[in-house]
């Protein structure tokens, strides 16, 4: 424990959002994905989002469900305030270098160019600088000045969607999210747009609500019993949870990639309560998390090898298999669900299959891309469907 990263993140979320949006297909920024890389490089300590939340009022419930804390920096202030939520960050970030020690890497998650100073100090003090931003808005000049970047758009977990998928997203959600925000991503830069303006004046002041629940007399109650299922919609993004075999295989996947050595059953298992500190074998009717190793290797997800001490094994995934076997994994899976099945949960009954499945791994950016490269293999056939809003997979 004493060896490992301690890291301080830094979100310039404006910046984020407005990139995802803009240049993901309307997508909607998930830090989970984030989350899941960076705890495979260390301990994360602290987690700080900079923004003007009247604008992103969406997020919020996201990112403290990451138990990231908000920095309210309101833009209209009398004046203009662009660039308040970019120095505030600044400042914090080399306060922090300065005042603790213990931490090794600062993530700055931003596209934006104006952070390459600081992030040249935070290296001049010696600091680790890992950078994350969309790469479609992330400037040229910052990857090259951090140690690490990573671009959000090539995390797991994030399926970007393609040029249909984005048009029928439009369709159906009427790009209100863009106009939510008033402000644009463009290279790493950000403008704030007539809309918002607009928009800001829209809303009334408090005095003008005060005035209004004056002259109305209570319309709505105030018992709400409702907002428990908005929660539970969010918890669940789409289709089941992932079992606990993908959980692992991501996990190892991560470590894996980001380590140069070999990983251990000790570092697996303090990766995977950082993921999730609820964790526990004896959930899933194990004494020792070795035995839950064993368990998985008898089936063929994990490969168990002598470690460095007596009880502590070295855990390494199979081989991966290259695209043309995973396509044949696909058909399989197509055959058991039917043809028509919804490229939404295909993903999950891919994994139910092989947990360690990853089409990053085999060189597409989503799993769509991959669900492509199969079509064009005579695999699968892919249609649109208007009504289900989703493509439908069946054999080719």
């Amino acid at each position: 424990m004493e060896r490992e990263e301690r890291l301080a993140v830094f979100l310039d979320y404006e910046n984020l959002a407005l990139g995802a949006r803009e240049h993901l297909g309307g997508m909607q920024f998930d830090f989970g994905p984030i989350a899941d890389a960076l705890a495979v490089r260390g301990r994360v300590v602290t987690r700080r989002a900079y923004a003007d939340w009247s604008y992103f009022d969406e997020d919020r419930r996201m990112l403290t469900r990451h138990q990231v804390e908000l920095i309210e920096m309101p833009q209209r202030m009398g004046a203009s305030r662009k660039n308040a939520a970019d120095i505030k960050m600044v400042v914090d970030a080399i306060e922090m270098a300065f005042e603790r020690d213990y931490i090794t890497t600062f993530v700055m998650c931003t596209g934006d160019s104006d952070f390459s100073p600081l992030v040249t100090k935070l290296r001049e003090l010696d600091k680790n600088v890992i950078g994350v931003g969309v790469e479609k808005s992330t400037s040229r000049l910052l990857p090259g000045a951090c140690d690490e970047f990573l671009f959000y758009d090539r995390l797991e977990g994030v399926d970007v969607p393609d040029e249909a998928e984005q048009s029928a997203r439009k369709k159906s959600s009427g790009r209100k999210s863009g106009a939510a925000t008033g402000s644009t991503a463009r290279g790493g830069r950000r403008t704030t747009t007539a809309a918002a303006a607009a928009e800001a004046t829209e809303a009334p002041s408090s005095g003008a609500r005060s005035r209004r629940k004056k002259a109305e007399p209570a319309p709505e109650p105030t018992p709400q019993p409702a907002p428990a299922p908005e929660v539970d919609e969010d918890e669940t993004p789409a289709g089941e949870p992932p079992t606990m075999e993908v959980k692992v295989a991501q996990t190892l996947a991560g470590l894996q990639a980001s380590s140069s050595g070999s990983v251990t059953a000790s570092q697996l298992k303090r990766t995977l309560v950082r993921k999730e500190p609820t964790f526990t074998e004896s959930d899933y009717g194990f004494r020792t998390f070795t035995e839950f190793l064993r368990y998985l290797a008898d089936r063929d997800f994990v490969v168990l090898s002598e470690g460095p001490s007596t009880g502590d094994p070295v855990v390494e995934l199979p081989a991966q298999p290259d695209s043309a076997h995973a396509f044949d994994l696909l058909r399989i899976v197509v055959a058991e669900a039917g043809d028509g099945t919804p490229l939404s949960g295909l993903k999950n009954l891919l994994r139910k299959q092989r947990p360690d499945f990853s089409e990053k791994a085999l060189g597409y950016r989503g799993f769509l891309q991959f669900c492509r490269g199969a079509e064009e293999a005579g695999a699968v056939t892919l249609a649109w469907d208007d009504d289900a809003e989703d493509y439908l997979v069946s054999l080719g």
